[in-house]
């Protein structure tokens, strides 16, 4: 007897506290592996979902938490498969392993855009080729035309003129944009854009009153001059549509001021009008919200800051763009 008990009671207690320590370090380590299996979960890159036998949820990651895919909805057969969810495009791959299911869905919008986006180019350019000439046989025209007609009919010809200019931007864009650019920079002042900024403007058509401030200093600066104010062009005209398509009815200001900090070249194009619907989708190419826009105006914009090694983003507090040309030290 010891402590009270047969010596058959005390090794069958000896023997369960020995069973009890044992499960609480195998209650430890399985603990241990469940939470490394939701580490392992979580950091894979696709969308991830396990199903139990009667299709409930078992396990899933974040990444498929945050998706529009209900995978109860799904097709266990389909293997490979994509599937389009709001707009998005998703490769999707089940597996069986046991009586769960395992699928993985991976996220391919930006593949399809980009094949989309090709696809488009290669059009465009192709139509911009065949409408070049047409287009400046009848630019030259009009010229004559403005020349020899009388006071009362100039006013309809200077607009047909900045139609076909209009036109010819666009052909300019969109061949800029499919063939891409080589860089011509030279040493310039920033001031040297604003007459062109001021002549795009007299060749583009609107209705409300808008005012324009334009804040480039005469301060040097290296860059191809004729690809930057393409870019400062396009966002002007991007800020004239939005106080076109504005419910105010008052018009309007659009403003560009330059400023130097971090030895960046920071140039600011700001508008009054109505704020953007989908910020997400603004240098995304062909896209556009505008009754007049063509889709290529600002995914060029940012191609030709970026050829310049610079960045442009949404500006913070305030309507419009910011525009970063790091300088080369010295």
């Amino acid at each position: 007897m010891k402590n009270g008990y047969s010596e058959e009671t005390t090794r069958l207690l000896e023997q369960l506290d020995h069973f009890i320590s044992e499960a609480s370090v195998l209650e430890k380590s399985v603990g241990e592996w469940r939470e490394l299996l939701r580490e392992v979960i979580e950091v894979q890159p696709t969308a991830l979902w396990v199903l139990d036998s009667d299709g409930s949820i078992f396990l899933s990651n974040e990444k498929a938490r945050s998706t529009p895919i209900d995978p109860l909805r799904i097709h266990l057969e389909q293997h490979d498969t994509e599937l389009e969810v709001d707009g998005r495009f998703f490769i999707l791959q089940v597996s069986k392993q046991g009586k769960r299911t395992i699928i993985t869905a991976t996220d391919n919008t930006n593949n399809r855009r980009n094949e989309r986006l090709i696809a488009m180019g290669q059009v465009a350019a192709h139509i911009a080729h065949e409408i070049r000439n047409p287009i400046g046989a009848v630019s030259l025209l009009a010229s004559t035309l403005y020349d020899k007609v009388g006071i009362g009919v100039k006013a309809t010809v200077l607009e047909i003129k900045r139609s076909i200019w209009r036109v010819e931007r666009i052909i300019k864009a969109t061949l800029t944009f499919s063939s891409g650019f080589t860089l011509n920079t030279r040493v310039f002042h920033l001031s040297e854009l604003i007459g062109e900024l001021e002549s795009a403007i007299a060749n583009y058509s609107y209705t409300k009153p808008i005012e324009f401030h334009f804040h480039l200093p005469d301060k040097p600066i290296e860059a191809d001059s004729e690809l930057l104010g393409m870019a400062l062009q396009n966002m002007l005209f991007n800020a004239i549509d939005a106080i076109e398509e504005a419910e105010n009815e008052e018009g309007g200001c659009v403003s560009v001021t330059y400023a130097y900090a971090n030895n960046e070249d920071r140039i600011e194009v700001c508008d009054s009008g109505d704020p953007f619907e989908d910020p997400s989708r603004i240098f995304e190419g062909f896209y556009t919200t505008k009754t007049k826009g063509h889709g290529l105006g600002m995914i060029l914009s940012r191609q030709i800051v970026e050829a310049h090694n610079g960045s442009i983003t949404l500006l913070d507090g305030k309507k419009g763009f910011l525009i970063a040309l790091r300088r080369q030290k010295p």
